[in-house]
């Protein structure tokens, strides 16, 4: 999941769910960039969907500065971690539940047939 937050307002911007690459990443980008206008900076880890050669320059061609946090320094991007934790804890943990209670069911009737 790709979460995007407004640092000031701390505004959930975007939430992306797929298999994320570069180009993924663009794409939201540059939505959100249309959409809202350029941001100062963006603040991000080190995946390499946001360390892409094509990310770093559209974002250069675009003036829009990189701030990476050091690799394994979540409290340097605390907020966006203290969101993707609520966001695991209050939908995708009940969800995991929901999704075993259907798979059970799933299971227990195909093996009624």
């Amino acid at each position: 999941m790709l979460t995007l937050i407004d640092e000031y307002s701390r505004e959930c911007l975007a939430i992306d769910v797929a298999r994320l690459n570069s180009e993924d990443v663009l794409e939201c980008l540059s939505d959100l960039f249309v959409r809202r206008g350029l941001p100062d900076h963006i603040r991000s880890d080190n995946g390499s969907e946001f360390t892409a050669l094509k990310v770093r320059d559209w974002l250069e061609r675009v003036e829009v500065e990189t701030l990476y946090i050091e690799p394994e320094s979540p409290w340097e991007n605390g907020y966006i971690e203290s969101f993707n934790g609520k966001l695991r804890d209050e939908l995708l943990n009940r969800e995991i539940f929901d999704a075993n209670v259907l798979i059970e069911r799933w299971r227990v009737s195909t093996a009624e047939e």
